[in-house]
């Protein structure tokens, strides 16, 4: 399934995040690209805000490389953009989130794209212009 919409707003991009939550399993990893500030983190914003009940509020995790939410199911929030090497990653125990009971943002992960498998849900978010994305979601 393919599919491609236009936000024109960030409360916008939340709103489809949020309707794109409705889909997700435990389990599911969603690899998040787009370039700096085209809107990766509003979009897991408004998916941690649909399972935590607006209780969560998602905050970027560029300097901390993973970021937990207590939500139902638990989401784990990567941004690999800071990233040498995977052996950064396994030494964070990257494996125990990826197969765990919850569900995975990947922001950046070109700087990782071995881990993947397959079995991935991508989520491309392409500045329009200040205010417009396209997102597309493919699965």
């Amino acid at each position: 399934m393919d599919k491609e919409i236009i936000s024109k707003s960030n409360e916008e991009t939340k709103q489809i995040a949020k309707s794109f939550a409705k889909t997700l399993k435990v389990g599911d990893i969603v690899l998040l690209n787009g370039t700096l500030g085209a809107g990766k983190t509003v979009f897991v914003k408004g998916v941690v805000e649909y399972f935590s009940g607006g209780k969560e509020i998602a905050t970027s995790p560029t300097f901390v490389i993973v970021n937990e939410y207590k939500t139902n199911p638990p989401i784990y929030h990567f941004d690999l953009y800071r990233i040498k090497s995977i052996d950064e990653l396994f030494a964070i125990g990257v494996e125990e989130y990826l197969y765990s009971n919850g569900i995975c943002f990947i922001e950046w992960p070109e700087r990782a794209e071995e881990l993947f498998s397959e079995n991935v849900i991508r989520v491309k978010i392409d500045k329009i212009n200040d205010d417009e994305r396209l997102i597309k979601i493919s699965r």
